[in-house]
């Protein structure tokens, strides 16, 4: 067992479950193995005060049950401005190892297994150059007050922020960006972001999935889209059924991640709106480490998503 910097105090429910090994679903919605795995990429020697282990554990609560400080107060025994530094401190742990957990693929190997996997969602082999699926997602959000607020207002008239995803075959994301309010096209926020300004990925002769709401690019970043409508004859319909196979797998990323945090993506975010990006970025993080640890539900039958 971890070394504890204090006694734990196992009156408390929720610590006397996750410290007698009981199941952590219904407290965190992750299992033992996704919450050990950051509990190993956040470096947890280093840390005192509450002890590192009860402060990952107030972060994922807050995560999981959603956006009260005073709920996540009550639950640890705990002031609720402890709990308010807590959040805020373990979110930017988190989001500093972000590129240990979202990052492109790192060998020619892991190249061509995306390849290989977006063929197979494709079911044809044309799409063996394959590199990802780009999409955007708007998170509901409290606007700031005063004229600025306004430019959150997205084109289904919610406030948001939107949070651009690339995904491999497997719906793990490979890069994030986050920040640009609800009002922005997804184009221009494209336009800003460092996958397309760098031009890094995907390698030449190579291409990432996207729908119609962008354009089809040769450069600086290839995008394929689908053929627009109406169309005209078998090879486009049949393009586009492909198409759609291999690239709605950043719609199941969105939707799984949604499923696994919707305190926070089906409800309002009550956060300050420039804290928001990381506690997107946050979640991003731990939708990844449960990837790898296969601990992902299916997104729910009767979800309607927020994205697009």
């Amino acid at each position: 067992p971890r070394p504890l910097y204090c006694r734990i105090n196992l009156t408390v429910p929720v610590l006397d479950r996750f410290f007698n090994d009981q199941d952590t679903r219904p407290d965190f919605r992750l299992s033992r193995e996704s919450l050990n795995a950051l509990l190993d990429l956040l470096g947890q020697e280093r840390r005192h005060g509450w002890g590192a282990t009860i402060e990952t554990l107030v972060f994922l609560f807050w995560l999981a049950c959603g956006t009260s400080y005073r709920v996540v107060s009550r639950a640890f025994g705990m002031p609720r401005s402890t709990v308010h530094r807590i959040v805020h401190k373990v979110t930017e742990e988190v989001v500093a190892i972000r590129h240990q957990v979202i990052h492109l693929p790192r060998t020619a190997e892991d190249l061509e297994a995306v390849s290989r996997g977006f063929a197979g969602l494709a079911r044809h082999r044309a799409f063996r150059k394959a590199a990802g699926a780009i999409d955007g997602c708007h998170v509901r959000i409290v606007p700031p007050s005063g004229p600025d607020g306004d430019c959150y207002r997205n084109r289904k008239l919610f406030p948001s922020i939107i949070l651009q995803a690339v995904c491999d075959h497997q719906g793990r994301f490979i890069d994030t960006y986050v920040g640009w309010p609800g009002s922005v096209h997804d184009c221009r926020v494209l336009r800003h972001s460092p996958l397309y300004r760098r031009a890094l990925y995907p390698p030449p002769g190579q291409y990432i999935l996207t729908d119609g709401g962008y354009p089809c690019l040769q450069h600086p970043l290839p995008l394929i889209t689908p053929y627009r409508q109406p169309l005209q004859g078998v090879g486009p319909q049949r393009f586009n059924s492909h198409h759609s196979r291999a690239r709605s797998i950043i719609e199941r990323a969105f939707g799984m991640m949604k499923t696994l945090f919707r305190s926070i993506f089906l409800k309002v975010l009550e956060v300050h709106h420039t804290f928001i990006p990381q506690v997107i970025t946050a979640s991003a993080v731990m939708y990844n480490i449960c990837i790898g640890a296969g601990d992902i539900m299916a997104p729910d039958a009767d979800h309607n998503p927020l994205s697009n």
